[in-house]
């Protein structure tokens, strides 16, 4: 008897096995399966090979394309990393949580602002956090740390649903490393350094005119001036002169561990950290979210890599990060996981065009797409990689064109955690199970808007019945020097004032044929002009009736640099310590 059911039990499996190989259909999911997200830094879309790059090695992402799923329009929510973080992490538009900027400040400055990712908001972690899954960041954060004291951690990973978090509270900068051009508000350290020597030499000039007599002026008004150009220049340079300091450290948990941080052995940090956590959740289920610093300037890279890539230290960069992605990967298939772990590979925004080292690009490349990181319509900004892999339930080599956007982690998380999506707020995520199994043919969005700060730059319209993609701008950047393709010069594009086009009627494309946005349409050249003005116009007011004011995180206020806010692992302002010691072997 025994036998028998033994018999018939292997008979229904290899039956069941054939149907679903048979017909190209995923197998039913686990429940609660691990999930391993990786996000890069400012990658372009066309900086790795399963997205047609030929010449930059990236054969453990390609990988995973080629064992899941492919997402070709693949959005964006912002096309700098703050807000589109806040966007990733929330599944909520970066305008609704007040992480869209009004003023030429779009990312957090300093680890001692006061702005950041408000307490309210509810992160895919902590949803996940109350359905038992263990909870882990490595990596890049970038959505502020403290709010009125220098260890209150409103903001800080802990404080918004992760067990467990190693890395940078802010981002890499070429501050961070010796020999590199401060990158930090130049224009502004300009301007500070001009209006000091201009004190400096108004001083120096009544000081001597006294001393000639050429000048009749009392030593208490030389003084008051003397100190107060002081006072003026202590009260700028404690900050930007210290930037290596201040923003470029590590943190473990609530404790700063470098300060300011060894770049040289940061990779090696981040991947036995994550390799760390795998191992020590493996029983699960786990979220492990790798949020990688490169390929973000300066382009840091280890020996090992340097040289080696046909695209210069970019390119060296990029093929480090893909190495690190198999040791996690492999990391996985060591403890048996890799069936039973959801894994996302994704990037924040698109390549960094402006970053530049004389003729080095030290940016990314976004393909055929129009624009870059900063460029809140234009494609090559917002379109990003998007890759999903989950053996035996995502069908592998599969690609799929449909209008998707990052936002949609969130409620997909959520319904693979088996949680219930916040009811008291708008999620403008839509959750991407169906259409990676190959259950829905069409993405739930028909429209997506792109910001620009807080400002709205261009609408995609997913016109399902007729499978166009409209994509109206309404305003755009202008390019330095004209057709450049970029605003060389200014380090980013601006999102309002003098550095932009506003269109009426906007400019309108069809990028289900005009992907790379070359040739705008008009009413003699679309009869459906009209028609799609209309409708994206309504949507246009639709959605800002969804919008409630709240407080702006990246105000001038809350991203300025506050002392008595700066993580330090020491007493301020002797902040630098070294608590990693030689804990890096190689893996």
């Amino acid at each position: 008897v025994i036998l028998l059911c033994f018999r018939r039990y292997l008979l229904m499996a290899l039956t069941s096995c054939l149907f679903w190989n048979t017909f190209g259909l995923s197998a039913p999911m686990d429940s609660k399966p691990n999930i391993l997200l990786f996000l890069a830094d400012d990658l372009g879309i066309g900086d790795i090979g399963c997205y047609g790059n030929d010449t930059i090695r990236t054969p453990n992402i390609d990988r995973l394309a080629r064992e899941g799923v492919k997402l070709t329009q693949h959005i964006a929510a912002a096309p700098l990393c703050t807000p589109s973080r806040a966007a990733f992490l929330t599944g909520r538009y970066p305008i609704r949580s007040g992480m869209a900027s009004s003023n030429r400040y779009r990312a957090l400055q300093w680890n001692a602002g006061s702005g950041g990712l408000p307490a309210n908001e509810t992160t895919f972690a902590r949803l996940l956090q109350q359905q038992g899954y263990t909870t882990g960041l490595i990596g890049k954060w970038h959505q502020g740390v403290n709010c009125e004291t220098f260890n209150d951690h409103c903001h800080h990973p802990l404080n918004h649903g992760f067990d467990y978090f190693y890395g940078m509270p802010f981002t890499l900068l070429n501050n961070c490393q010796e020999n590199k051009p401060p990158e930090l508000d130049v224009a502004l350290q300009a301007k500070l350094w001009l209006y000091s020597q201009i004190i400096t030499l108004a001083v120096l000039t009544l000081t001597a005119g006294k001393l000639t007599g050429l000048i009749s002026i009392r030593w208490k008004i030389i003084a008051c001036f003397t100190l107060a150009g002081s006072l003026f220049f202590i009260s700028w340079y404690s900050s930007y002169g210290f930037v290596h300091y201040w923003n470029c450290i590590l943190m473990r948990n609530h404790d700063v561990t470098e300060q300011p941080m060894r770049l040289e052995r940061t990779a090696s940090l981040m991947l036995k950290e994550a390799v760390s956590f795998i191992k020590r959740n493996r029983h699960g289920p786990f979220l492990l979210f790798v949020s990688f610093l490169h390929v973000h300037t300066p382009l840091f890279t280890t020996k090992k890599f340097l040289g080696k890539s046909r695209h210069g230290l970019y390119g060296d960069n990029v093929e480090e990060m893909d190495w690190m992605v198999g040791k996690i990967l492999d990391s996985l298939d060591k403890e048996g996981l890799k069936n039973h772990t959801f894994t996302y590979f994704a990037s924040d925004h698109g390549g960094h065009l402006e970053a530049r080292d004389g003729s080095a690009q030290l940016g990314g490349w976004n393909g055929i797409y129009k624009g870059g990181k900063g460029m809140g319509g234009w494609e090559g900004g917002i379109r990003v990689p998007g890759v999903f892999r989950w053996p035996g339930v995502f069908p592998a080599g599969t690609v799929i064109d449909e209008p998707t956007s990052l936002m949609d982690i969130y409620p997909t998380l959520v319904h693979l955690a088996g949680g219930i999506l916040p009811q008291d707020r708008v999620i403008d995520g839509r959750n991407l199970v169906p259409l990676l199994r190959g259950r829905a043919e069409k993405s739930e969005h028909e429209f997506l808007f792109h910001y620009c700060g807080s400002y709205l730059h261009a609408v995609r319209w997913h016109q399902k019945d007729s499978g166009a993609i409209w994509k109206a701008h309404y305003v755009t950047p202008v390019f330095h020097p004209p057709g450049a393709g970029a605003c060389y010069g200014k380090g980013i594009c601006p999102c309002f004032g003098e550095g932009v086009t506003h269109h009426d009627p906007p400019l309108l494309f069809d990028l289900s044929r005009d992907p790379s946005e070359a040739k705008p349409l008009s009413a003699d050249t679309e009869p459906l002009f009209d028609t799609v003005v209309r409708k994206v116009g309504r949507a246009i007011e639709e959605h800002r009736r969804t919008l409630t004011p709240v407080p702006e995180q990246l105000s001038v206020y809350n991203i300025m640099w506050k002392p008595w806010l700066q993580p330090c692992c020491g007493t301020f302002p002797f902040c630098w310590c070294d608590k990693e010691g030689d804990s890096t072997q190689s893996l």
